[in-house]
């Protein structure tokens, strides 16, 4: 069976342990989900299930991705697509809709990739933790700056990859060994102990660790 379904990050809370430990915990809406296709190391050279998630917004309302949904059983556009790599079998048909509850028990240990919050452009102590300069002997405008760069002679330039002020944020990012501590079939609720990437609204994909 499948192991992982895209959804959308919907807050943040806490509960209880049936010991009295508080447990923080982020509460998905996960799935349900339509098969849009199945790739095969024949065809496509590696084996995926190409998910959708939700119907009528985002940004794949346009014609080949109406004719794939078409085929798929669904007359609009989804939210978002994805693939999820992997052998599973023959039993996945195109078409096919799959819910939380299939894929996902409590206890389950899985993984949550999303894209992080933007930061727009962020120095060095906000985006790689630098300390800063001295707040002494005369220091008055370099407290939050990066200091020395690189040589003066040689090598007389920059190496690359070094950690400078930039752009922040808006990055994927996986969050491994989170725990199921709660499924409410009803309202496709996933309650995952821990934080997950992103911010309220954002997508996410959640899968189970050590299944495949």
């Amino acid at each position: 069976m499948l192991t992982g379904l895209i959804g959308k990050k919907i807050a943040m809370g806490q509960d209880f342990t049936e010991d009295g430990k508080v447990v923080p915990l982020t509460i998905v809406e996960l799935g349900p989900c339509r098969v849009l296709q199945t790739k095969t190391e024949d065809s496509d050279g590696y084996r995926a299930v190409k998910l959708a998630f939700g119907q009528g917004k985002g940004k794949y309302n346009k014609k080949p991705t109406l004719g794939e949904a078409k085929k798929a059983k669904s007359d609009l556009a989804p939210e978002k697509i994805t693939e999820i790599r992997g052998d599973f079998g023959d039993d996945i048909k195109v078409g096919q809709e799959i819910t939380l509850d299939q894929v996902f028990s409590e206890g389950d240990r899985v993984k949550a990739t999303g894209t992080s919050k933007g930061r727009g452009f962020a120095g060095v102590m906000k985006r790689w933790g630098f300390h800063g300069g001295p707040a002494t002997h005369g220091q008055s405008d370099r407290l939050r700056a990066p200091g020395s760069i690189g040589q003066g002679t040689d090598l007389g330039r920059v190496h690359k990859g070094k950690k400078m002020p930039g752009h922040f944020g808006v990055d994927k990012v996986t969050v491994k060994n989170l725990t199921v501590f709660k499924i409410d079939k009803e309202n496709n609720r996933l309650y995952l102990t821990g934080a997950v990437p992103g911010a309220r609204g954002g997508y996410l994909v959640v899968e189970k660790i050590n299944s495949k």
